[in-house]
């Protein structure tokens, strides 16, 4: 670094203001060399520039990996020199925002030619027919950059709000097979997305985000332009407006994308004044207002009060309204467009010199909160050592001054927005319309008799406890320390539940349940802001608290879940497998796999999220047991498919992949076994998960990384990985209890197997209580190749011949043991039913079932076909081993035990019930079990 201004104290302040900086002078010294050799930091970071550099990392590309790569030493170098000048202050904002722009622009339009070439010797060039000439002509895939790339905003550490679109339908031609042309843009945009995306040993480029897309997740990944003007001017929705204010070709046919954008304009700006515009960016502040106090935000210097949003939201708000009329308006720079409202005389001068000074005050923060450890971030930080980093970056002496300046400049944000935009109604304030009596007997203002009356006249069963639960909640140490806003809106919040609590018929006891939820957010009083704004949501809450302490529960330890309850239609309607792929796919797509502790808090929250839809949805009968089996075991596969790659990248990054005895590195070649409830996808409420984990990798090579390990030292590592992601208790909880015994020679054996000797021990050494239990075992998530090969040997074990009469020794045998072991002592068996454990219960069906099959799977081989008692009783029944009339009675015996768990399980309840219960299902299953095991 040769020029003066580097000198030993540049780089010891670029090193103390950012962690990114000094890593990556520590890792990549001669990348740094050489980016300075190519121009001097001292240089401002130009478009031209940065293309240049990009055509000198292109040149060495010739495969798709070369690629991903290239654009990953591209994005190191130019995120330092980026950064460098940010934090150093050798830049402005308006460098700072328009060379990080340009850097996407670039990165995104050299990633597509170069896979719209590949795509095309693949599958042919895509076709269409021009609209003016009438002639075929080639086609071009066009990328909308959206937000702050698309307003050449966009942060030093940002993801990329992307849309697809091509110019006309048609297939493809030359190609070595044809392909419709949205196929072809759709796989060349999946192509795209893993490009920038995907994490690799070099890091990512942008995390992409396609959710502002038609129809969001549920969308196709690319439209044609037809299609796309199509749904805006017969779909668009406010908010699709105000998102495409700043849209702008970033990649692709420029003029293509600007006949595209012509299109589409009179869906943004309308031709007449659209004072409309107010209502709906108001609904929008309200519902991020929402958000920012539900989940603690409030030091979020975007999305909080007097924040960047705030001000984006008055200037759009001229923009929708007026920008029709006003073309000046019909701009994509925020900047920019202050000047014109302060020219088109919108908004008065004094005005637009504060919000200009707080936007770019702002802005500066946010890059150098971002820029110490090159993360998305927004949120102000409460350690010392990064607080005085970032007041120093800001020029401030201490913290304390940085933050008075910021508060200051927030404070005169939210004066100006409220001036233009929110309405006197926002704050919650102002009593409840609710009888006076509810809140005279929360403040215990009125004698006990009286209130005893009130609750009693309102259908509270025991108005007494009620009235002590609530003088234990006010009397409480926490309630007495609150402040006076938190007091408030307690004060506010307690009348509207109370007179809620009369919807419902057990208020008393529904009450206590609710009061511990209560108790858990009384520091956290967004909370209560939510359900006094949400009458909805308050409806649910007391609904399913009134049916299940479970639910209850659930909701006092992790409040987060009320978000669940502002929409009741998606509350009661679970979504199916591949919306929960989708919808978890999108959750982490901001979290890199290497922050393994938030990884571990978001899937926490998404099981528990899903868990209380699917538990809502059996309270309201909306899903028989069947179904809420069915997603229960969903869900656990998603997160286990997803907890795989997260434990996988993270030793891959070590590492390096596993080799093949071909040389190739793997896609994974492990896979996760699921038994028991799993593997017979009966999974309950508060089921654990019993797991096997193989690998069919050659565990004599090694990885391939700059750090290599034996494959079988790697997949112990993955496998132990897997454990601790699922079972380490977080602030949210643990995420699943996880039972490796069924593995091949139990808590002694490997905690990760190779195929070859599961099946070694499968056919040489395992019990017969083992091969019971493959009878309900299945490749759950992980490696398909590693699957198939399990689901191959699991076909070939249960159908090798057995001896019958032995068979069902061993399995009796088995069966008395256990319920001497885990059923009702014979003394109390007059007084209580274990319905799983005692004779007629649950498991005498399993043990039955399991018997039949390994006895019969060498004859009827198809009976493999299934891992769950519902399918295999009714195949039995299907080949004639049971009797149809004796299948469809165990059938229903099954179901109707199993619901009676399930019931219970929401009801905090355990599996033991009087001992008269279910005469006839215990009677007919114990006298099925004499006639197949016994005579």
């Amino acid at each position: 670094m040769a020029d003066e201004r580097f000198s030993e104290q540049t780089i010891a302040d670029a090193i103390g203001r950012s962690l990114f900086i000094r890593q990556t002078l520590e890792r990549h010294p001669e990348q740094v060399q050489e980016l300075v050799a190519s121009r001097s930091l001292a240089e401002p970071t130009t478009k031209t520039y940065l293309a240049e550099r990009w055509q000198e990392f292109r040149s060495g590309v010739s495969t798709e990996p070369d690629l991903h790569k290239a654009l990953r030493q591209f994005r190191r170098e130019a995120q330092f020199r980026i950064i460098w000048r940010d934090l150093l202050r050798w830049a402005d904002l308006r460098e700072t925002m328009g060379s990080a722009s340009a850097f996407a622009d670039i990165c995104i339009d050299g990633a597509l030619a170069w896979l719209y070439q590949d795509a095309c010797e693949q599958f042919g060039t895509p076709y269409g027919t021009d609209s003016v000439s009438g002639d075929d002509v080639p086609q071009p895939l066009v990328v909308l950059g959206m937000g702050k790339l698309g307003g050449h905003e966009l942060n030093v550490s940002s993801d990329i709000d992307l849309i697809f679109a091509f110019p006309e339908k048609g297939e493809t031609r030359g190609g070595r097979r044809s392909l419709d042309n949205q196929q072809f843009f759709i796989r060349l945009g999946q192509r795209l997305i893993q490009a920038l995306d995907q994490i690799t040993a070099d890091g990512f480029v942008f995390r992409v985000d396609m959710r502002l897309r038609p129809y969001g997740q549920s969308g196709a990944l690319a439209l044609s332009f037809s299609a796309l003007e199509t749904y805006y001017q017969d779909q668009g929705r406010d908010w699709e407006r105000y998102a495409m204010v700043k849209a702008r070709v970033v990649a692709g046919d420029q003029a293509a994308g600007e006949v595209l954008m012509e299109t589409l304009r009179p869906f943004v700006y309308r031709k007449y004044i659209d004072f409309s515009a107010f209502e709906s960016l108001r609904s929008m502040k309200a519902m991020i207002g929402r958000e920012v106090r539900r989940k603690g935000l409030e030091n979020n210097i975007k999305l909080g009060s007097g924040g960047i949003r705030e001000i984006e939201f008055v200037v759009q708000a001229f923009q929708l309204i007026r920008g029709g009329r006003d073309r000046e308006l019909q701009q994509r720079e925020l900047l920019v467009i202050l000047g014109e409202l302060e020219a088109l005389e919108l908004l008065p001068p004094d005005v637009v010199s504060e919000l200009r000074e707080a936007y770019v005050f702002l802005r500066n923060l946010e890059h150098a909160l971002q820029g110490i450890e090159d993360k998305q971030t927004q949120t102000l930080p409460e350690d010392a050592l990064n607080r005085a980093r970032v007041a120093s970056i800001m020029g401030f002496p201490d913290w304390e001054a940085c933050l008075k300046e910021l508060e200051g400049h927030r404070e005169r944000v939210a004066a100006h927005f409220a001036n233009i935009i929110a309405t006197e109604e926002e704050e919650v304030g102002g009593e409840a319309d609710f009888a006076e009596e509810w809140h005279e007997i929360w403040l215990a203002e009125t004698d006990a008799e009286s209130s005893r009356t009130w609750l009693s006249s309102q259908g509270y069963e025991d108005p007494e406890g009620s009235l002590q639960a609530l003088a234990d909640l006010r009397d409480s140490r926490t309630v007495e320390t609150l402040q006076t806003q938190g007091r408030k809106r307690l004060n506010q919040f307690m009348p509207v539940l109370l007179e809620a609590l009369t919807q419902v018929d057990n208020p008393s006891e529904t009450l206590v349940r609710v009061l511990q939820l209560v108790n858990a957010i009384l520091r956290r009083t967004a909370y209560m802001v939510l359900l006094l704004e949400n009458p909805g949501a308050r409806t649910q809450l007391v609904g399913l608290c009134s049916e299940s302490p479970w639910i209850a529960r659930q909701l006092a330890e992790t409040p987060l879940l009320l978000d669940e309850l502002l929409n009741a239609e998606s509350l009661y309607s679970p979504p199916a497998k591949e919306e929960l792929q989708d919808d978890l796919r999108q959750q982490m797509l901001r979290i890199p796999f290497e922050d393994l502790e938030e990884q571990m808090e978001s899937l926490r929250h998404f099981k528990k999220a899903h868990i209380l839809r699917v538990a809502a949805s059996e309270l309201k009968g909306t899903l028989p047991l069947m179904k809420v089996s069915d997603y229960l075991t969903w869900i656990a596969e998603v997160v286990l498919d997803h907890v795989v790659d997260v434990a996988f990248a993270n030793l891959v990054s070590r590492h390096g992949y596993p080799r093949r005895e071909d040389g190739s590195a793997c896609e994974t070649d492990f896979g996760i076994i699921g038994y028991g409830k799993l593997g017979g996808i009966e999974l309950g409420y508060t089921s654990d998960l019993d797991l096997v984990f193989i690998h069919n990798a050659d565990p004599e090579l090694s990885t391939d990384g700059d750090k290599p390990i034996d494959n079988a030292v790697f997949y112990t590592r993955l496998g132990q990985r897997i454990v601790h992601i699922l079972s380490t208790q977080t602030p949210s909880g643990q995420l699943y209890e996880v039972d490796m015994r069924l593995r091949p020679s139990g808590n002694s054996g490997l905690l990760v197997t190779t195929l070859r000797a599961f099946e070694k021990y499968q056919r040489n050494d395992a019990w017969t209580w083992e091969h019971q239990a493959l009878a309900r075992a299945r490749g759950v998530a992980g490696c398909a190749d590693a699957l198939r090969a399990f689901e191959d040997i699991r076909h070939a074990i249960l159908c090798e011949p057995r001896d019958r009469q032995a068979l069902r020794q061993a399995v009796v045998d088995m069966r008395e043991k256990m319920r001497s072991s885990l059923g009702t002592p014979e003394n109390r068996r007059s007084e209580t039913f274990h319905i799983k454990h005692d004779a007629g219960g649950i498991v005498d069906i399993e043990f039955l079932v399991q018997y039949l099959m390994l006895a019969w799977c060498s004859e009827y081989p198809e009976l493999t076909q299934w891992s769950d008692n519902i399918r295999q009783m009714e195949a039995l029944g299907q080949v004639g081993v049971l009797s149809t009339d004796d299948a469809e009675g165990l059938r229903e015996a099954f179901i109707t035990l199993r619901s009676t768990i399930h019931r219970r399980a929401l009801q905090n309840l355990n599996s033991q019930v009087s001992g008269d219960a279910f005469p006839d299902e215990r009677h007919y299953i114990q006298s099925m079990w004499k006639k197949v095991m016994i005579d």
